[in-house]
């Protein structure tokens, strides 16, 4: 998973991400060294800060440009 990869190209901690989520730092640092999954609405929560997709996150794709958004999350 790239969430690490992702979180220190945008130049942000981990306690800034996980002020963001809300969420504990080293609940935050167990989903990036795989210890823990993260849970869907973390993931997707995570793919709306940083403008990108779930698929890049989870490394299903090489692409970051995110898929057009729906009405729900523009």
């Amino acid at each position: 998973m790239r969430l690490r990869d992702i979180r220190e190209d945008h130049d942000m901690t981990q306690n800034e991400l996980a002020a963001l989520l809300h969420i504990r730092q080293n609940t935050l640092s167990q989903y990036e060294n795989g210890v823990r999954e993260i849970p869907l609405a973390l993931l997707m929560q995570v793919a709306l800060i940083f403008n990108t997709s779930t698929d890049y996150i989870l490394e299903l794709t090489d692409l970051s440009a995110p898929y057009e958004r729906s009405e729900k999350y523009k």
